[in-house]
């Protein structure tokens, strides 16, 4: 069974940082690709940062530049690195397991809980 706990969500100033942790169990982490969502009530759910097998990563065009997703395999956990935040990235955010070695639009196969991040003006 898949499990993906996330951890690291907080109250932050904006211009502030924070760092996610995912940590995954029950999957052969290395071959699948991971990814950050996250959701504001009453909005869809958005892709903020990918990242393969391999380690190539995309991220989302508001995110760019501030943010950084990267994995440690030998841990089983992947991170988002947060920096410069604003107040419109306040949501709550999740961890995704994708069913394959890329990141592919609605493939994904497992979610965490979610993480609530806040960041105050």
């Amino acid at each position: 069974q898949v499990q993906l706990v996330e951890s690291g969500g907080g109250l932050v100033q904006s211009g502030g940082s924070l760092r996610l942790s995912c940590a995954a169990s029950g999957i052969t982490f290395s071959m699948y690709a991971m990814g950050w969502y996250r959701q504001v009530p009453g909005k869809q759910r958005e892709l903020v940062a990918g990242i393969t097998s391999g380690e190539r990563t995309n991220y989302a065009d508001s995110v760019k530049g501030r943010f950084t997703i990267s994995r440690d395999n030998s841990k089983n956990t992947v991170y988002l690195q947060m920096n410069s935040l604003k107040t419109e990235d306040t949501a709550v955010y999740y961890c995704v397991q994708y069913s394959g070695s890329y990141v592919i639009p609605h493939s994904s196969r497992s979610w965490g809980q979610g993480t609530q991040v806040t960041v105050s003006s």
